[in-house]
């Protein structure tokens, strides 16, 4: 396996289908996340607002 994972391969709604297949070691995969920065502290919080709309199937 290469050095680092194509975007493709580590796309984590993927990985699992791609490990199956054999296009993606588990363990490359594993290391891969645990290789990634914690940026947590760079989060910000995220304020939605949801508006009911009527559907007609209520």
């Amino acid at each position: 396996m290469a050095e680092t994972l194509e975007n493709k391969l580590i796309d984590k709604r993927v990985a699992a289908r791609y490990v199956r297949k054999g296009l993606l070691d588990e363990k490359d995969f594993e290391r891969h996340l645990k290789a990634l920065p914690d940026v947590a502290d760079q989060a910000v919080p995220v304020e939605s607002e949801v508006e009911h709309v009527e559907t007609g199937e209520d």
